[in-house]
């Protein structure tokens, strides 16, 4: 095959224990999946379906590289998340099928410039600007599926600067991973390489240069960085 231009460079994640890398198809994001992070933005929890958007693979930061203070805001707030990656997908899956297609869990931070998602908000503007920028979606290595086992008392937390920022535990999710990734399925044909940040706690504050972070989801996966 011969394209006009270079074809885009596959955006892939580090496996823990292998040399295979995770090539990422697509990002989906769950918003307000946490009760006291909804309440600490204004918002509710809607029970009855998650929230979605995307954002671009290429906006995925790999190997702890270091993470460049994004344009057009002075406002860049962290969330901590679980990452899950998929290997398998389709239309419509059920609760078995949705468990099956789970490849790996990982860490990562869904970066927000919450300036311009205020505005957005304002004016009842879609988040994209907000959401889906260069650089804003850091993940860290992934563990397969078969040696990790995320449990309702997994703790989920984020420092900087040495500083405990955010911190939760995997039972506070109101919506379970299976039923993150069943209710997608009804709105999206889920296909091998998409991942799913799930969600974040409580505790969501600003960046600014300079700072380091540390991501943990305990006994599975860490994310240690620097904004520049």
């Amino acid at each position: 095959m011969r394209y006009v231009i270079d074809p885009p460079a596959i955006t892939s994640l580090p496996v823990i224990g292998r040399e295979e890398r995770f090539p990422i198809r697509r990002v989906f994001c769950v918003g307000r999946n946490y009760a006291e992070h909804a309440r600490e933005m204004g918002g509710t929890v809607d029970t009855s379906m998650p929230m979605f958007f995307c954002k671009p693979a290429d906006a995925v930061v790999t190997d702890g590289a270091d993470l460049p203070y994004p344009q057009a805001t002075s406002d860049l707030h962290h969330e901590v998340e679980m990452v899950v990656a998929l290997k398998a997908g389709g239309r419509d899956l059920n609760e078995a099928q949705a468990t099956e297609a789970i490849f790996g869990y990982g860490v990562g931070l869904d970066l927000t410039r919450r300036d311009l998602q205020a505005i957005a908000k304002a004016k009842s503007h879609p988040w994209d600007v907000a959401k889906a920028f260069d650089y804003s979606a850091p993940v860290s290595a992934l563990r397969v599926a078969s040696e990790a086992s995320p449990q309702a008392d997994t703790e989920l937390s984020l420092h900087v600067n040495g500083s405990l920022r955010q911190h939760g535990h995997l039972g506070e999710m109101v919506h379970s991973v299976v039923a993150i990734i069943k209710a997608l399925s009804t709105l999206f044909e889920l296909k091998p390489g998409d991942i799913i940040f799930t969600g974040t706690p409580a505790g969501v504050a600003a960046l600014q240069r300079g700072d380091r972070f540390h991501a943990a989801l305990q006994g599975i996966a860490t994310l240690d960085g620097k904004v520049v």
